[in-house]
Formats: C-alpha cells, structure tokens, sequence
C-alpha cells in the first residue's frame, strides 16, 4: 500500500495524474508516519521543470530593439541594394561597350562600312572607339576602376555630342552618321552612375554612436 501511495504522491509532485483519489492519498498519509515523513522529504527535492517557456519571440523583439544590431541590419540592406544596382549597371556598361566595338570593327577592317573622312581618318577613329571600348569593358569587369575614366567618358562625350550637332546644323553630316556617338553619351552616363553606385548621399548608413566615445 505504501509504494502504491508513494508513486502517486511522487507523480502529484511532478503535476501528473496521481492514478488515486485524492482522499485515498490523504487518508493514507494522516495515518502512516513513515508516507508523510517520505513526503516531506520528497517535497525538499528539486523538481524537474516539465515544460520551459518558450522565449523566442522576446529574444528576438530584444535584438531588434538594440540600436547596434538594427544599424548593421540596415547596413547590410543597404549594401545589398548597392550591390544589386551595380551589376545591372556592370552588365549595361559591357553592352554599351560591345555596340561600340560592333560599330568600330567593320570599320576598322574595312569589311561592311565606309567613312566619310575617308578610309585612313575612318580606322583611326575607329582604333580609339575600340580602345575606348576595351575600357569600358575593363571597367565593367573591374567596378573599382569607373572613377577613374569618369572624366574622360565625361569630356569625350561632351565633345562628340557637340561637334556632332554642329555638323548636323551645318550640313557637314547626316544625323544618321552622329547617331552612332550616342553610344558615348550613353556610356559616360553609365559609367558615372557605376561610380556613384552605393555611395554619396543615402549611400551609407549611419553608425550607431556608443556612449564614451568620440565621433
């Protein structure tokens, strides 16, 4: 009977179902020393825990809320933005590098066009459209490198744009001539976005300032 009322007892402590009445139990013990001195002892014994709260969502709402951990969630965002926007204008880059040299090339060898300044003025300018080609796509492939060739996109794109339009207003050339010197226009613009990608204002995200320290 006393190891029957025990392991009920036992399982009433751990918060099981006794598998006895409760006044069974009780009567039991109001009459048997040894079951109530079991008890008393039993009850100084450390419980095992049977179900631990789960925590997760403080834990989680508690590293969101710490300024440190949402500036460098933002900070990764943000780079990763940057970088989605730099390999479309990588890839932009190239193309616009790979229609300069389909247009220089046949040029160049004199196999499919002919140049109106004649065929020696036609292959050098073909020759520096290749080149100016070849980096471009040495750009796209090395990003680092845009700043760099900014300027000279800059200037060569200013340059053609406005000698091609006073040819244009002159009668020296016909617009679909100059039409081929959009493709520096368009380069120098993607060129200068390259460069700008994922810097300059809203580029960066600010770090969090630590109490005791200097900017």
């Amino acid at each position: 009977m006393c190891e029957d009322v025990r392991v009920a007892m036992s399982a009433r402590l751990d918060g099981e179902e006794p598998g006895a009445a409760a006044e069974e139990i009780d009567g039991h013990l109001a009459g048997c020393v040894s079951c109530a001195t079991w008890l008393a002892e039993a009850r100084r014994l450390p419980r095992p825990v049977l179900a631990a709260p789960d925590l997760t969502e403080r834990i989680m709402a508690a590293v969101a809320a710490d300024p440190v951990v949402a500036a460098d969630a933002a900070r990764r965002r943000a780079a990763a933005e940057a970088h989605g926007r730099r390999q479309v204008l990588r890839i932009a880059v190239a193309a616009a590098a790979m229609v300069q040299l389909a247009l220089a090339l046949p040029t160049l060898i004199g196999a499919f066009l002919s140049s109106e300044l004649g065929p020696h003025a036609g292959r050098e300018m073909a020759s520096f459209d290749i080149a100016v080609a070849v980096g471009f796509l040495a750009v796209a492939y090395r990003p680092a490198r845009a700043r760099a060739f900014v300027p000279v996109a800059i200037v060569l794109a200013a340059c053609l744009a406005i000698t091609s339009g006073i040819d244009v207003v002159r009668g020296v050339a016909g617009p679909g001539h100059e039409i081929g010197h959009l493709v520096a226009v368009i380069q120098a613009g993607l060129l200068w976005a390259l460069s700008r990608a994922g810097t300059g204002a809203g580029g960066g995200v600010p770090r969090p300032r630590i109490a005791g320290t200097q900017r």
